[in-house]
């Protein structure tokens, strides 16, 4: 049976543990976990790995690690710069991945009020503890409804502009490959949650989420198709982020805002 993410209830199972990542990856997470506590001490709440390797669906040499780290007060200026060296070191010492991201919440953030429909989701339903106590205890269960949809991606609109600007300032392959593959998973991720709600369920493979996304938009499924692949395998061809600032974003921060408004403003 086909239960597309979620439980009985019709809620989010938690996707991702540390008994799917593959052998390969697992001195990786060895290390960060390791690198994480000497790193941050007493300052950190709690860490957590997301993204395809607690899916089991890294690829060697291609996929990055991905981190939160929850901490007991919201980040510093130093908290940033120990991620940078952080991440920095963990990219060198293992060429099985490429890259390293590391997001740095406050913990009083992650459990507040408007970011239950966003980080907080995140975090209780796509983040495998890594270390501390588990901030998904405080957190209530998700199901895929026009809510949800809102909060997580229902700020394309907004970052449109600054994708522009980010297009018109990129002048070398580098900087298209980059620009590329953050705008395709974007718009593949904001696509899907469009029609999640219709849909029913949750997935976080990018390929899958185009054709969901696709039966409910044929005229725009090859677009969304195309994305799904240049996520994964980005190109330096300054055209194709050109598309998505001038075509793809535009029409879909459009049609996302009239099926489910835009995202509630942060403090």
């Amino acid at each position: 049976m086909d239960h597309r993410g979620l439980d009985a209830d019709g809620c989010f199972e938690r996707e991702g543990s540390l008994g799917r990542v593959a052998p390969l990856f697992r001195p990786v997470v060895a290390a960060a976990r390791e690198r994480i506590a000497q790193a941050y001490g007493g300052r950190l709440h709690s860490a957590y790995l997301y993204g395809s390797l607690p899916r089991g669906t890294a690829r060697p040499g291609r996929s990055d690690l991905d981190l939160l780290l929850a901490l007991h007060r919201g980040p510093a200026a130093e908290d940033r710069d120990i991620a940078e060296v952080l991440g920095a070191g963990l990219d060198a010492d293992f060429p099985q991945i490429d890259g390293v991201g590391i997001l740095l919440h406050g913990r009083d953030r992650l459990l507040s009020e408007p970011e239950r429909y966003d980080l907080g989701w995140f975090v209780a339903c796509l983040c495998t503890p890594l270390l501390g106590a588990d901030l998904a205890e405080h957190l209530p269960r998700y199901r895929p409804d026009t809510v949800l949809a809102r909060e997580t991606n229902g700020d394309l609109a907004e970052l449109l502009p600054g994708w522009r600007a980010r297009v018109r300032e990129a002048s070398t392959p580098p900087e298209y490959r980059a620009l590329s593959r953050t705008l395709a998973r974007k718009l593949v991720r904001t696509g899907f949650t469009l029609v999640m709600p219709r849909w029913g369920g949750w997935t976080s493979d990018l390929a899958e989420s185009a054709e969901v996304f696709g039966r409910y938009y044929p005229r725009r499924a090859a677009q969304m198709r195309e994305a799904a692949s240049v996520a994964l395998e980005p190109v330096a061809d300054p055209a194709v982020p050109r598309a998505y600032v001038e075509d793809l974003g535009p029409w879909l921060a459009a049609e996302y805002t009239a099926r489910h408004g835009r995202r509630t403003p942060r403090p």
